[in-house]
């Protein structure tokens, strides 16, 4: 089965937000999967029980409550994401088994560039001597699931000490830059999704940005 992967160069949080829940809302048994890969600028998200106190101190920051799993994570420059729109009833799978795809494909990524990582069964995430390096949220509804994993390619550490990040207080943050890789984008995520399809049973298909984010204003 083939994946459909549209790259977005950055898109603002709430739009992509809504366009997820609108794919999912309109998908039936036909629909192709896709994975979005895009940047946000900086914007701090709550899960479904994430818990305000952990937001320390956003200032200009917004903070969007959204509908994942987890705590509270921030999204900015520099930082990855892959949100996965996936038929996980057509696949075979559970939600359990998502996240664990998501978790791999980071660790495998990682490992591939000489670097050990690893995840951990109490606090979801892809972790380098501790310091997290990838951060995962995913909601199913219906048959398909949505929001996905974001990867810090470089370091950008102020944003971080605003908030306890996952609802863990003082947890160290590293990138791709921070641990000596280099944080090309283009590369990285042209990799990392290779790697993530082939874990999910899926053929990337390039494709071009869908139309809700053509039609965004600017």
């Amino acid at each position: 089965m083939n994946v459909l992967v549209r790259s977005l160069p950055r898109v603002d949080y709430p739009s992509c937000w809504e366009a997820m829940r609108a794919f999912t809302t309109e998908r039936d048994a036909n629909t192709e999967d896709e994975f979005w890969v895009l940047e946000h600028p900086p914007v701090y998200t709550l899960g479904q029980a994430g818990k305000p106190e952990h937001v320390l101190a956003p200032g200009e920051i917004p903070v969007v409550r959204t509908d994942r799993g987890g705590q509270v994570t921030y999204h900015g420059p520099g930082q990855t994401v892959i949100y996965l729109m996936v038929d996980v009833q057509r696949l075979g799978i559970g939600a359990r088994a998502v996240v664990s795809a998501l978790e791999d494909s980071v660790v495998d990524y990682l490992r591939r560039r000489g670097l050990e990582a690893v995840s951990r069964p109490d606090a979801p995430g892809v972790y380098v001597n501790g310091a997290k390096i990838a951060s995962l949220g995913l909601r199913i509804r219906r048959t398909g699931s949505y929001h996905g994993l974001a990867l810090n390619r470089v370091d950008d550490p102020a944003p971080w000490r605003r908030i306890n990040p996952c609802g863990h207080a003082g947890q160290p943050m590293t990138s791709l830059a921070g641990e000596g890789l280099d944080p090309d984008r283009a590369s990285v995520e042209q990799d990392l999704v290779t790697i993530l399809a082939g874990r999910l049973g899926l053929t990337p298909r390039t494709a071009p940005p869908p139309s809700w984010y053509n039609s965004l204003p600017g």
